[in-house]
């Protein structure tokens, strides 16, 4: 966060300033990226309070908006989908929880006090309040299994 807010208040400085200072910070994001996986570009908007539990690919568009007291969980993407007038980040509301390997993307808003369950897909808003989840289970769509076409009539021979 150190390093978000710093690249977040060089970008507010005068240019000749931003010469000096923007190398600086885009070293100590590089390094962020590279040693904890975290992708957050200071052009995001990102209310205070944000919390990172597990570090780990967390990716966040430069477009999305965090609002306060955020909790991102470890392998989540909040990023931009879409096309024309649809194309754009997510909105998420104050308050929110967003589980492991959740993705949300697109131009959509997420209210306040919501929670993303792990694996959710979200492509579409949510009012405040929400619990959003994967659907639970999995759903078998064949019972031939993964056997070539001859190995499944020399075995039932």
């Amino acid at each position: 966060m150190l390093v978000l807010r710093f690249g977040q208040w060089c970008r507010r400085r005068p240019k000749a300033l931003r010469i000096l200072l923007d190398p600086l910070y885009l070293i100590l994001d590089f390094f962020i990226q590279a040693l904890w996986g975290i992708e957050i570009p200071r052009t995001a908007k990102v209310g205070p309070g944000l919390y990172i539990g597990h570090y780990g690919g967390i990716t966040v568009s430069s477009v999305a908006v965090l609002g306060r007291d955020c909790n991102l969980s470890q392998g989540i993407t909040i990023g931009v989908s879409g096309a024309g007038t649809k194309r754009g980040a997510p909105i998420i509301g104050d308050n929110v929880y967003i589980a492991p390997g959740a993705r949300l993307f697109g131009k959509i808003a997420i209210g306040n006090n919501v929670k993303i369950g792990a694996n959710a897909v979200i492509h579409k808003d949510l009012p405040d309040n929400a619990i959003a989840v994967l659907d639970p289970g999995f759903k078998i769509i064949s019972y031939a299994g993964n056997r070539r076409a001859g190995e499944a009539e020399a075995n039932d021979g």
